[in-house]
């Protein structure tokens, strides 16, 4: 009378993982990440300053001295 169908097997496998939001790893990564730029600019720039001031020092040093009417202002 009613037709019988064989069973409808469905084989459920493992769900993956959800993928996760911005985390406060990454958050704290990227500060870390900004810090360390920020502190290779600073080593960086104390260094060509540190050049700089040092050619000039050289430079005044090798002059001769003039008897001039104007103020040097040692900047």
């Amino acid at each position: 009378m009613l037709l019988q169908q064989p069973p409808i097997v469905v084989e459920v496998l493992k769900q993956p993982e959800a993928a996760h939001d911005i985390s406060i790893d990454y958050i704290l990564t990227m500060f870390a990440t900004a810090g360390v730029v920020l502190l290779v600019a600073a080593v960086g720039g104390l260094i060509a300053g540190a050049i700089f001031i040092g050619i000039r020092r050289l430079q005044e040093g090798s002059a001769p001295p003039g008897d001039t009417d104007h103020v040097r202002l040692r900047i």
